[in-house]
């Protein structure tokens, strides 16, 4: 591949890196990385990976922008309000990068669509705030052996880790959904927006660490950030071979939908 000298000069900070160099912005340019949700955690994910010359990018959300998603959705504007959530994640993405193909998906991602849409990326990144699709994306990933990160927000707290084949899932960890109403969404519960900042870098950086094939990547351990103590703790995990859906004996073959949370909130 041959770099333009604009492309060389827009990607030069990344190039001038041993780990990347030009052999990785090439890698960079020639993958697919699908983001599951353009909220508060997609946000960030995509604006770095856009900025970094992720050649391929495809966004599957199914709502359209609100103006309270704007104190933590920075990809989304107050002129965006009411304006499909991929729409305007894409109108940015080809304003900051036109080197970026964006793919949209305006739908909900559910057992009967995701196998279809995963199966063209290389990576696979769960920004959602429910439980369900967090469970649907694990268990497609694990099925079809797709590397993928996940992450979870809430109040001033956030988690992440990435899965590759062979090591520790999202249901080594959780083995179902939690009951309806149990868990407050962040709706419910509130969420200070730079925690979706921190944790959706982390993500990106996971990201390009798995394209590039460079770093150690947070499998088998469980990265917790903590904003009110500004404290990052790692917890080391591993593979649980009692897994319904990774482990010896999976019990789970089909991928399922479970009952998507209603907020309750009333504003």
């Amino acid at each position: 591949m041959n770099f333009t000298e604009e492309q060389i000069l827009r990607y030069s900070r990344n190039i001038i890196l041993k780990e990347v160099g030009g052999e990785g912005q090439k890698k960079l340019l020639e993958s697919k990385v699908l983001i599951i949700g353009a909220g508060g955690l997609g946000s960030p994910i995509l604006l770095y990976l856009a900025a970094a010359g992720v050649g391929k990018l495809g966004i599957i959300d199914s709502d359209i922008v609100d103006l309270s998603n704007l104190q933590r959705q920075i990809i989304h504007f107050t002129p965006d309000v009411n304006k499909p959530k991929v729409d305007s994640a894409k109108e940015k993405i080809e304003k900051l990068n036109p080197d970026v193909n964006v793919i949209t998906y305006n739908t909900r991602l559910t057992s009967q669509n995701i196998l279809e849409i995963i199966k063209e990326y290389d990576f696979i990144i769960d920004g959602t705030d429910n439980f369900p699709t967090k469970f649907l994306v694990n268990d497609a990933c694990v099925m079809t052996g797709k590397a993928f990160s996940h992450a979870g927000i809430l109040r001033f707290e956030g988690q992440t880790f990435t899965y590759t084949p062979g090591n520790m899932c999202y249901r080594c960890i959780f083995k179902e959904p939690p009951p309806k109403g149990v868990v407050p969404t962040c709706s419910e519960a509130g969420i200070l927006g730079a925690v979706a900042g921190v944790i959706g870098t982390i993500q990106a950086v996971e990201a390009l660490k798995y394209l590039l094939k460079k770093g150690e990547l947070l499998t088998n351990r469980l990265l917790t950030f903590n904003a009110l103590t500004t404290q990052f703790r790692e917890i080391k995990l591993k593979k649980n071979d009692n897994c319904l859906v990774c482990g010896k004996n999976p019990t789970i073959k089909e991928l399922q939908d479970y009952e998507q949370p209603v907020c309750e909130l009333k504003l």
